[in-house]
Formats: structure tokens, sequence, C-alpha cells
């Protein structure tokens, strides 16, 4: 589906063409998470919630193809994880 051999953490499906209602679907690999927790030396937890607000970016529509994109959407998920935090 993603038109890529590798393996993925997170798979969004948007089904809505207007912003509201925001119809979604997201799939997380729990299998993944705690792979990508182990190789970045981080808490399931930690990497957990970074995928979560990965997908959710995603469906905002911030795009991670190419590096620049890559770098805004890290920027995005640390100020996005930084407000959680302050939250809970």
């Amino acid at each position: 589906y993603l038109n890529h051999d590798t393996l993925t953490d997170i798979i969004t499906f948007r089904y809505s063409e207007h912003p509201e209602p925001l119809e979604s679907d997201i799939y997380i690999s729990i299998e993944r998470v705690k792979e990508n927790a182990l190789q970045l030396s981080v808490p399931f937890e930690n990497e957990l919630h970074r995928v979560m607000v990965h997908g959710v970016l995603h469906l905002l529509g911030f795009k991670d193809k190419t590096a620049k994109q890559k770098g805004l959407m890290r920027e995005e998920e640390d100020f996005c994880l930084g407000i959680i935090v302050k939250v809970f």
C-alpha cells in the first residue's frame, strides 16, 4: 500500500475529503514500536506516544517524504509531545 519495501510503525487512512468531520483510521504496529524503542534506547511509552502524534500529524496534512518534511514533522512531534507531557 505504501509503495515501499520497508517496515512501518504506523499507517493512517483518511476517508473524509473535508477538514471536518475527520473520518480516519490509524493502525499501529506495537511490535515495530517496541523494536524502535529498543533501537533508540527510549521507553516504549515514549516511542508509542511519538508514533501516535506522528499519525495524527499525517491526518492533519503533514508529510515526511523529504529531509525538510521529516525535519518539520519532528519539530511538530516534539511540540505536541511537550504539550502532552505538561498536561499529563
